[in-house]
């Protein structure tokens, strides 16, 4: 199976993009997306965060130019910048967990917010034209536990440091793109995703990792939130969206805002019903390991993606039962294998993926060369 020549109007091939936090569990799908698509890939981000690493596993370091760095570092960053001169920027390094906020809410707020600051503020001396995506999360917004999605014009907040953080990295961004960007060549946007599933996330107290090493060991999979629901995706449906929105961007100013890309409302499951999924994947058992004063964490969430569909025509390819078999299948399939295996069997999935949308006809996956 081979990627669609006319994926993302082949906007990418030969051009330079600049990623943050590349070698994280997104960052390394999107790299390797990006590499499919002909692109010159330079990365900026602090070492590996878990053992394995999806991107040592890809192998990454040798196929791009990789540039260790702390996006606080504000002289490195602006090095790198100038070095690179990049078409796009896909800003995705962060402190991404809501429980590991608890445990170092200075350093969640120090990254998330400062740090996406500083990326800004590094790109500001850009004299030619290029297109940021800022990646936040669908947690900014003020969570009052309502049946219906959250639209990107309501009300920011966050209960935990995380979710806080996040918030405050969008009114940062917002602040930002008024203040300097409004005619600059450089073009900022904003994107919330929801939870995000796939081969490869080897994080800890994130509920499919955790329930592959259990499975894996022959353990039960522990739950500590069966009852809370989340709009679980496929890591490449918001990659998909970050790349259609860099593409439209350039093409139009008035796109330089927030976008949510989330899942078919079908795909708001509850955790418990997305590891009894999941087992019927990697056959097994779950225990309810719930913590009556474990710290809060959100019961209910969606998003609405009026916005994305109506101006990007941007849509789920996958629905839920496809997202958690294809998720379930990489580790399942990566098991023992070698680093050219797990290479193409991820390319594979993309290139699947890229299909779904075609025959779909989701724009991005359709569009005529530019």
């Amino acid at each position: 199976m081979t990627m669609s020549a006319t994926a993302f109007a082949n906007a990418y091939q030969g051009k330079r993009v600049l990623l943050t936090g590349h070698t994280g569990f997104k960052g390394a799908w999107l790299t390797e997306w990006l590499l499919a698509l002909g692109a010159e890939v330079t990365g900026y981000s602090l070492p590996n965060p878990t053992q394995p690493s999806l991107f040592e596993q890809l192998e990454h370091a040798s196929q791009i130019t990789h540039e260790p760095g702390d996006i606080n570092d504000a002289a490195r960053w602006r090095s790198v910048v100038e070095g690179t001169q990049p078409d796009f920027v896909f800003h995705l390094a962060a402190q991404p967990l809501v429980r590991s906020s608890y445990a170092d809410p200075v350093g969640t707020f120090q990254t998330n917010v400062l740090g996406t600051v500083q990326v800004l503020d590094g790109l500001r001396g850009l004299c030619k034209p290029c297109q940021v995506i800022c990646v936040t999360t669908d947690k900014c917004y003020e969570n009052r536990e309502w049946l219906y999605g959250y639209r990107e014009e309501d009300p920011l907040g966050g209960h935990d440091p995380y979710s806080a953080s996040k918030a405050a990295a969008e009114i940062a961004i917002a602040s930002y793109r008024r203040s300097f960007f409004g005619k600059h060549l450089v073009r900022v946007a904003s994107v919330r995703a929801g939870n995000v599933i796939g081969g490869g996330d080897w994080a800890f107290d994130r509920i499919v990792p955790d329930s592959i090493r259990a499975l894996a060991a022959g353990r039960p999979i522990p739950v500590r939130n069966r009852h809370a629901t989340r709009p679980w995706q496929h890591v490449l449906e918001p990659l998909s969206g970050y790349l259609w929105l860099a593409v439209r961007l350039a093409g139009d100013a008035r796109l330089a805002s927030a976008f949510n890309f989330g899942p078919t409302h079908d795909a708001d499951r509850t955790v418990e019903e997305l590891v009894v999924e999941i087992l019927q994947h990697w056959p097994g058992n779950w225990d309810d390991r719930t913590q009556p004063n474990a710290p809060h964490e959100a019961g209910r969430l969606q998003l609405s993606t009026d916005k994305a569909h109506a101006l990007l025509g941007w849509a789920p390819a996958w629905r839920f039962p496809e997202t958690v078999a294809a998720t379930v299948r990489w580790y399942r399939d990566t098991r023992d294998a070698s680093h050219a295996q797990i290479g193409d069997l991820t390319r594979r999935q993309i290139a699947a993926f890229t299909e779904s949308a075609r025959q779909q006809r989701i724009p991005w996956a359709t569009s005529p060369t530019a």
